[in-house]
């Protein structure tokens, strides 16, 4: 089925703001609280949130074969449970409806009422029922950036890299939309030079710059996902900030790896945007390196992955934010497809609502790491903010936000903002 949704010229008779993260042509998918104290799932164009819900009850979605209360859900988890056929039928429908020169629902005030709100009348919420949460570990640079600094440049990267997508199983119940606050993690410690830990809330809260993607039910228990079909069982994407807390993390770590210095909370955007949205953006990814044989499971062809920008800014309490990092979704080694073959190679059923994410997502070069710790080289050399004050992680009252857009000359598809305060210990 054609993406009539995309098309650069469609205008809409919503008003829209110059370089929105969300035209007719993005059309996200997320749920939401109405001013009527009513979970729904909508979707947004511009500055307007829609109530798919409302919607689809008012015979929007004629013709479209959807249960009755597909939309009227806490989350989108049975939506994407319907496959790609039905998210594309949606969109498509969606675009037609807000379409400028459509005056089915322009011409009724009535229900405009019902369907539309405004941004500042809603407060979003999680928009799946996370079952399981994986994160991988796909940066070459973040990669070799870190491992240089734990181990030196001769060890850096460690020899199973090149050859399969490291990831670790996570911790889903933890994570949060954005503009949650949360507070900072307490944990066991081995400062410098002590020979025993001591206990006690991080000093070295770090934020990770991710983006990760949702998955609809794609096999039973057993089988196993081709790289090639993988993107079938891909709704869509958010930016994901995976805090770590560097301190309690590194006295942790060794043997089984991440644990009380990750579990504690990851921050996403609140809006999934789709990959039918982000087809215009597709893009090649690094090539794989020649001395390391790749397995034939692994092996993609194409353009598999997207030319996403990515930004991460520091606001203090009550003051501007600072840009202190500038980093891009395709600088990945590993793509997506390739993430969902190796996870499924032998046999891991993924669900609808499953979150996998990127892992770090560095540049290389300065200013485009997406961690503090390589930012500050793990404390070493704070980075400046614009009010005079500098960072070597993140403190009290700050603010990280990330946002992430995809541009071209016909249209910009972005992902609005995902924001966290962090608040002292409990």
């Amino acid at each position: 089925m054609h993406i009539t949704a995309n098309d650069p010229k469609r205008k809409t008779w919503l008003e829209v703001p110059e370089n929105s993260d969300f035209p007719i042509q993005n059309i996200p998918f997320g749920v939401f609280l109405t001013r009527d104290d009513i979970i729904t799932i909508g979707t947004r164009i511009g500055n307007y949130a829609i109530d798919l819900g409302a919607l689809h009850q008012l015979g929007y979605f004629k013709g479209i074969p959807l249960t009755d209360d597909i939309f009227l859900q806490d989350t989108l988890n049975d939506f994407i449970a319907d496959g790609r056929k039905t998210w594309r039928t949606v969109r498509n429908r969606i675009a037609e409806i807000f379409d400028v020169n459509n005056t089915t629902l322009q011409n009724n005030q009535e229900h405009q009422r019902v369907i539309l709100f405004t941004i500042d009348e809603i407060e979003m919420q999680l928009p799946v029922q996370i079952g399981d949460y994986t994160d991988f570990y796909s940066s070459e640079e973040h990669a070799r950036n870190v491992g240089e600094m734990f181990r030196g440049k001769e060890n850096a990267m460690v020899p199973n890299w090149y050859h399969m997508p490291i990831a670790y199983h996570g911790r889903s119940s933890s994570i949060i939309p954005s503009d949650i606050p949360i507070n900072r993690p307490l944990g066991q410690k081995m400062p410098k030079g002590a020979k025993t830990p001591i206990f006690g809330p991080t000093r070295a809260l770090d934020f990770e710059l991710e983006m990760a993607f949702i998955t609809t039910d794609a096999n039973n228990i057993g089988e196993s996902i081709p790289a090639k079909e993988a993107e079938d069982h891909i709704f869509g994407m958010v930016l994901f900030n995976d805090w770590s807390a560097r301190d309690i993390q590194r006295w942790e770590y060794v043997p089984l790896g991440p644990f009380l210095g990750k579990n504690f909370a990851s921050s996403i955007s609140p809006w999934i945007v789709t990959l039918d949205a982000l087809e215009p953006f597709r893009t090649e990814g690094p090539t794989k390196k020649s001395e390391y044989k790749l397995l034939d499971y692994l092996k993609t062809e194409g353009k598999k992955t997207f030319d996403i920008k990515l930004e991460v800014f520091i606001q203090p309490e009550n003051d501007d934010p600072t840009l202190v990092s500038e980093s891009n979704f395709k600088y990945l080694y590993w793509n997506m497809s390739e993430q969902l073959a190796h996870h499924t190679i032998n046999g891991c059923p993924i669900n609808s609502g499953d979150m996998l994410a990127s892992g770090t997502i560095s540049g290389s070069r300065e200013g485009t790491f997406g961690s503090m710790l390589e930012l500050s080289e793990n404390g070493e050399k704070p980075i400046k903010l614009n009010n005079g004050n500098d960072r070597k992680f993140i403190q009290d009252n700050d603010t990280v936000i990330l946002k992430g857009f995809c541009e071209n000359k016909d249209v910009r598809i972005g992902f609005g903002e995902c924001g966290t305060k962090i608040l002292s210990h409990l």
